[in-house]
């Protein structure tokens, strides 16, 4: 799951982001309005953690901004600001839920997630593809009775990939949803990633679910 966060206060920013990487989330983080509107309408997120006060454009101008471009991501904002007025005018404007500064970090993890269960149902926290079970609640995976020790990136891949069973996700698609915009485009970490989870997933003796199409990208299916 990929998140981008706009915030403009270092400290609450880098706390945020440290904090929901741990909980194995993709975050793109910027200090401005002005990017966090870029980033936000040409980029494809799953949530989007706006804070309200931000030079450049204000949170419940990016909000309106990106409601009338037709985006539908899940917006969480943050106010130092708890009156009952700011919160009806930034739900109005668009936004998905209401978070006051300050807060818990524990509660800003359960309001994300809370908000990815929304939009699709999809978002199951236990899926399976024939003997494979990935558990999303849990951060873990097993094929059969075996445990698969995965890295947070091998499973944030394995995430996209299960969650899209049956596409054809393509080496960007996968950059966008998997790593963050400071990753080098050109780099092979994508393949050697793959190459990874593939000899985990596909261990000898079992069906092969990871497949590459060739020219196009890779999918998992039975």
């Amino acid at each position: 799951m990929r998140i981008l966060l706009v915030e403009d206060d270092i400290k609450i920013r880098r706390f945020i982001k440290a904090g929901l990487e741990a909980e194995l989330f993709i975050v793109d983080a910027t200090d401005n309005g002005e990017k966090g509107l870029s980033l936000a309408s040409s980029n494809d997120y799953d949530l989007i953690i706006l804070d309200n006060m931000l030079p450049g454009k204000n949170g419940l101008e990016i909000c309106k901004e990106l409601r009338r471009q037709g985006k539908i991501t899940p917006i969480l904002m943050l106010s130092v600001k708890a009156d009952t007025n700011t919160k009806i005018e930034l739900l109005n404007s668009g936004a998905d839920d209401y978070l006051s500064k300050p807060f818990s970090f524990e509660e800003l993890v359960a309001r994300v997630r809370a908000l990815l269960r929304r939009p699709k149902q999809l978002n199951d926290e236990v899926l399976t593809i024939e003997d494979l079970v990935v558990d999303f609640k849990k951060n873990n995976a097993r094929r059969g009775q075996k445990e698969i020790h995965l890295t947070q990136k091998e499973f944030a891949l394995l995430e996209y990939l299960v969650r899209n069973r049956g596409v054809v996700l393509s080496r960007g698609m996968i950059l966008e949803h998997v790593w963050d915009m400071e990753v080098d485009p050109f780099t092979n970490t994508i393949e050697s990633h793959v190459s990874n989870l593939r000899k985990k997933i596909d261990a000898e003796g079992t069906r092969r679910l990871i497949h590459t199409v060739v020219g196009r990208g890779y999918k998992i299916n039975a």
